[in-house]
């Protein structure tokens, strides 16, 4: 299934309680979900969440784009330097 046929828009306010998954959480696990790394009970409650929070599916959405744009990403790692220097520029970072 494509990331437009799975995409759907819901109304109204988010109707998660506190103790359903939290966006934060989604944020942290949504690379497993799209790969289907997860448990069937985590996943579940991210499919709920997904049902009643626009701003994560839209999240969700931008991120299967991402993956169908850039194709596969090579699994080596980076050299430590490269990867620090990333890290640096990517803390340093601000919006203008």
């Amino acid at each position: 299934m494509k990331w437009w046929q799975w995409s759907r828009r819901r109304s109204g306010p988010p109707q998660s309680r506190p103790e359903d998954i939290s966006c934060r959480e989604i944020v942290l696990i949504v690379n497993d979900y799209v790969e289907g790394a997860l448990p069937v009970d985590e996943r579940e409650a991210v499919e709920m969440h997904l049902n009643l929070c626009d701003g994560c599916t839209d999240y969700l959405d931008q991120l299967r784009i991402s993956i169908e744009l850039t194709g596969e990403v090579p699994t080596d790692p980076l050299a430590p330097e490269f990867e620090e220097e990333l890290c640096f520029a990517f803390r340093s970072f601000t919006r203008p």
